[in-house]
C-alpha cells in the first residue's frame, strides 16, 4: 500500500541495474544525495562564502565505507524481518542520507562519491560494463568496447569486499527461500514465537545476517583461493586479487538479474498502480490507482530461460576478463593460459551455483 518498498527494493535496486548495463552510469546523473549537496554547495558560493573539508581521505580506507553501507542495506533487504515496513525504511534512509552528507562535508564530494556512497559504487562498477560512459577529463559522453573500463590493473581497497557484498548477498537471498533454510529458521522461532515475537523476530534477523555473512566470507574465500592457485602456477609477487576483480563484476551482474528478474517484471507493475495513490490514501494522482498487475506476463519457463542465459554470458564475460587481464601480466603466453585454469573451476562453481539457487528458491 506503500509506494516506498516498491520503489526502493524494485524500481531502484533492481529495474536501475538494466538501465546502467545498457547506457553506463545514469545514476551520478540521478543521485539525489550528489543533487542536494551540489546544491548546498551553490548556494554557499553565492552567499560569498568558501568551504574547505581541510581532511585527507586515507587512501588506505578505499572503497571500505562503500562496502559497509551496501552490507547494511542488504542486510535491511535480506536479514530484518520488515524490510518493507515503511517506517523502518524512512528511518534506514535518514540514516544513509546523513552519513552520506557528513562524509561529503569531512571529506569532499567527489571523493566520497568515488569511496563512500554504496550506491554510486555499486552502480559505477555496473556500469563499466556498458558500451557507454564519461571521460573524466571533460565529461564528455563515449562510446567504447563493452567491458573494456573493467580491464583495470589495480582497483582500490575495499573493492574485492564491495563487489564480494554484491555477490554474497544475491546468493544468499536465494539460499534463504530454500525449504531447507526456511526450516531452520522456523526450528529457531517456533519455541519464542507465541510467547515473545519480538525476540522471536529478533533470532531470525540474527540468523539471516550470519547466513548473509557467510555467503558474503564464501565468495570471498573462493576467489581469494582461486587467485592463490594461479600465483602459485605462475611463480609471481603481482597482486592478482585486485588485477583480476574486473571479471567478478559481470558475475556479479548476472546474478542480479537473473535473481530479481522475475520480481522486477512482475512487482515493478504494482509501482503502476502504487504511483498514483503512493501513500494507500486512495488516491488516483495519474489515473492509474485502478491498474491490476499481471502475474502471467511471463511465463516461469521464460524466467528460467533468461535466468540460464544470463547466469551462463555473465561467467563467459567474466571469464574473458580474466583472460585478458593474464595476457596483459604474464609475458608468456604459457603461464597466462595456465593461471586461468583456477579462474575457469572458480566459474563453474559459480555457474553451478547459481543455477543451484534458482532451481531451488
Amino acid at each position: 500500500q506503500n509506494l516506498a518498498p516498491t520503489f526502493v527494493f524494485v524500481i531502484f535496486w533492481v529495474g536501475l541495474v538494466f538501465v546502467v548495463v545498457a547506457f553506463g552510469n545514469v545514476w551520478s546523473v540521478l543521485n539525489p544525495w550528489r543533487a542536494a549537496a551540489d546544491l548546498v554547495a551553490w548556494f554557499w558560493r553565492e552567499a560569498g562564502w568558501s568551504w574547505s573539508s581541510g581532511v585527507a581521505y586515507p587512501a588506505r580506507l578505499g572503497r571500505w565505507p562503500a562496502a559497509v553501507l551496501l552490507f547494511a542495506f542488504t542486510a535491511l533487504e535480506l536479514a530484518y524481518t520488515e524490510p518493507a515496513n515503511p517506517r523502518a525504511l524512512a528511518l534506514a534512509i535518514f540514516l544513509y542520507s546523513w552519513i552520506t552528507w557528513v562524509g561529503m562535508a569531512v571529506f569532499g564530494r567527489d571523493v566520497w562519491l568515488r569511496n563512500g556512497e554504496a550506491f554510486n559504487v555499486y552502480f559505477e562498477l555496473l556500469g563499466r560494463i556498458a558500451a557507454f560512459g564519461r571521460r573524466r577529463s571533460d565529461g564528455r559522453i563515449v562510446v567504447r568496447p563493452p567491458l573494456s573500463a573493467l580491464t583495470v590493473r589495480d582497483f582500490s581497497p575495499g573493492t574485492l569486499a564491495f563487489v564480494c557484498v554484491m555477490l554474497g548477498s544475491v546468493a544468499f537471498d536465494g539460499y534463504s527461500r530454500t525449504s531447507r533454510w526456511i526450516e531452520w529458521r522456523f526450528e529457531l522461532e517456533e519455541p519464542y514465537v507465541l510467547d515473545d515475537p519480538a525476540l522471536a523476530d529478533l533470532i531470525v534477523s540474527g540468523f539471516n545476517l550470519a547466513g548473509l555473512t557467510f555467503f558474503v566470507l564464501l565468495v570471498a574465500v573462493a576467489y581469494l583461493a582461486a587467485i592463490g592457485i594461479a600465483r602459485v602456477i605462475a611463480t609471481t609477487d603481482v597482486r592478482l586479487a585486485t588485477a583480476f576483480l574486473g571479471s567478478l563484476v559481470p558475475i556479479a551482474c548476472a546474478y542480479a538479474l537473473a535473481h530479481y528478474f522475475s520480481l522486477l517484471v512482475i512487482q515493478g507493475q504494482v509501482g503502476i498502480t502504487l504511483l498514483s495513490n503512493p501513500f494507500g490514501y486512495g488516491w488516483d494522482l495519474f489515473g492509474t490507482a485502478d491498474y491490476q498487475a499481471d502475474a502471467t506476463v511471463v511465463s516461469p519457463n521464460t524466467v528460467w530461460y533468461f535466468q540460464v542465459a544470463v547466469l551462463v554470458v555473465g561467467h563467459v564475460f567474466g571469464l574473458v576478463l580474466a583472460h585478458d587481464r593474464a595476457v596483459a601480466i604474464f609475458a608468456s603466453a604459457r603461464t597466462a593460459v595456465r593461471t586461468q585454469y583456477a579462474m575457469l573451476a572458480l566459474m563453474v562453481v559459480y555457474t553451478v551455483g547459481g543455477l543451484w539457487l534458482l532451481s531451488r528458491g
